[in-house]
């Protein structure tokens, strides 16, 4: 047997000496099994036998034989009863830096938008984020506990993959009552948010190459998954109307549109546009995907109705998620399927989706049955057309430069349009002093037609901060204006 010579116990030595906090059986087993991967231990070669080991290191031989057995069940050592072989291992590739450098992504995925990383707490001006401090957390506690009282660990399993039929039944009362779409609980999923919405779209109603409709500038999450999808997508221009159809576009397989209140712009889709846009997409056997991420915060005259419920048989999927009414992290949004597509659905939603946070959706289906859901939309909407109204205020009176607002009617944001400026960089130096605004020009997919300017969330701002964060961006703003600084 040909066995190691001193320099092998000098090699394991050194490394239960500089073991750390690790146990001695684990420092013993990284030690040889780096040894046989960088081919200081020969393949085939015998290893001493584990009481020669022990005696040599001073540890237990139980020690020994655990490192020794859990090296031979990863294939890195051969043993029986004539002792321990080293194991014939591919050999090892060595992959250096200027290699890795070189490591690319598919094409479709280095299209995608470039999003900021989220913070945590969100910094000012964040868009998209509600006043979460405003939430009732005592009393969305006390649901929790109720349900996991009367439910118990037959919560803790898998649930229906479309979602818990409680909460499916709530969302449809609350749909007939606040955006006139009358529809069977049995065309609701539960998804995690609206953007896992928009990827079961794009698996169930498109295949890869096929076209996609985005209304630019738009929401970045549809673009990311239609590309990531590998769909052709198309920028569609909007204005005071909402998006513009185009006859000189590739015709659509999707369309993805937010008629109640555009992001970022603010506008309403028109309801000639809206009948057209419904037209078109008949005749072109295409389907709509309506977002309606925060129609619920309207500030006057009546809720703007669903296109889903203007027409009969609608090609449209509604999208809707709590993430802006309650608060992010609770990861709950849904999708209202036409009905024609209901049962051909089920088998592909049954491998795609896997039930899951079974007790917050019960929860939240007693907090929409108990009328809790609506009592804090209306105090939310309440506080935003308050905020809205104080930072307009205050844009009207520290924002000197040149700008146009579209704030919408409603919402958690206000567009403020800068031309001339890099608001890239605005955005990255206003990171610095504490706000989160996004760049307007980040939006557009069409670059030749891109605006510059902040898209300003002022759902998580107090009011109170609002004159000396914009007295602020009027100091960034100056030395940015193209042709100065």
């Amino acid at each position: 047997m040909n066995i190691p010579d001193d320099p092998f116990f000098t090699l394991l030595s050194r490394s239960l000496q500089m073991r750390g906090k690790e146990t001695l059986q684990r420092s013993l087993y990284a030690a040889l099994r780096e040894a046989i991967m960088q081919g200081q231990l020969q393949a085939q070669s015998w290893l001493p036998g584990s009481r020669v080991i022990a005696e040599r290191l001073q540890i237990s031989r139980n020690t020994v034989n655990a490192a020794l057995e859990q090296l031979a069940m990863e294939g890195y050592l051969r043993r029986d009863r004539q002792g321990s072989r080293v194991a014939s291992l591919p050999q090892s590739v060595s992959i250096d830096g200027a290699v890795l450098e070189r490591v690319t992504l598919p094409s479709r995925l280095q299209r995608l938008p470039q999003i900021s990383p989220r913070d945590t707490p969100p910094l000012l001006f964040t868009p998209g984020t509600p006043a979460i401090n405003y939430f009732p957390l005592p009393l969305w506690r006390r649901l929790l506990d109720r349900v996991l009282r009367e439910e118990g660990s037959s919560l803790l399993g898998y649930g229906d993959a479309a979602g818990e039929w409680p909460l499916r039944v709530a969302i449809a009362r609350h749909l007939a009552l606040s955006r006139g779409i009358d529809c069977d609980a049995r065309q609701i999923v539960i998804t995690e948010g609206a953007l896992e919405g928009v990827n079961l779209c794009t698996h169930l109603l498109s295949e890869p190459g096929q076209t996609a409709w985005v209304e630019d500038p738009g929401y970045f999450g549809a673009k990311s998954a239609f590309l990531a999808a590998g769909l052709q997508v198309e920028a569609v221009s909007v204005d005071g109307e909402g998006m513009q159809i185009s006859p000189d576009l590739p015709s659509p397989t999707m369309i993805f549109t937010s008629p109640s209140h555009q992001y970022p712009t603010g506008s309403v889709l028109s309801a000639t546009r809206r009948l057209a846009l419904l037209d078109y997409a008949r005749q072109q056997g295409a389907w709509i995907v309506e977002d309606d991420y925060d129609s619920e915060f309207r500030f006057s005259g009546e809720p703007i109705p669903a296109m889903r419920g203007m027409v009969d048989n609608a090609p449209v999927v509604y999208l809707g998620t709590f993430s802006k009414t309650l608060f992010p992290s609770l990861r709950i949004g849904f999708m209202v399927l036409p009905s024609m597509l209901v049962e051909a659905a089920q088998p592909a939603i049954r491998a795609l989706l896997r039930g899951g946070h079974r007790a917050e959706q019960r929860a939240l289906a007693c907090f929409i049955e108990e009328g809790h859901y609506a009592r804090h939309l209306a105090a939310m909407r309440r506080l935003y057309r308050k905020r809205q109204a104080q930072l307009q205020e205050a844009l009207e009176q520290e924002l000197i430069v040149p700008h146009q607002l579209m704030a919408g009617e409603g919402g958690l944001h206000m567009t403020v349009v800068i031309e001339g400026i890099d608001d890239v960089e605005l955005v990255r130096q206003a990171r610095l002093h504490q706000m989160a605004p996004s760049a307007l020009s980040t939006f557009y997919l069409d670059r030749q037609k891109a605006k510059s300017g902040l898209v300003l969330g002022y759902g998580n701002t107090s009011a109170s901060q609002f004159t000396t964060a914009m007295r602020t961006l009027q100091r960034l703003i100056v030395p940015l204006q193209r042709g100065q600084g």
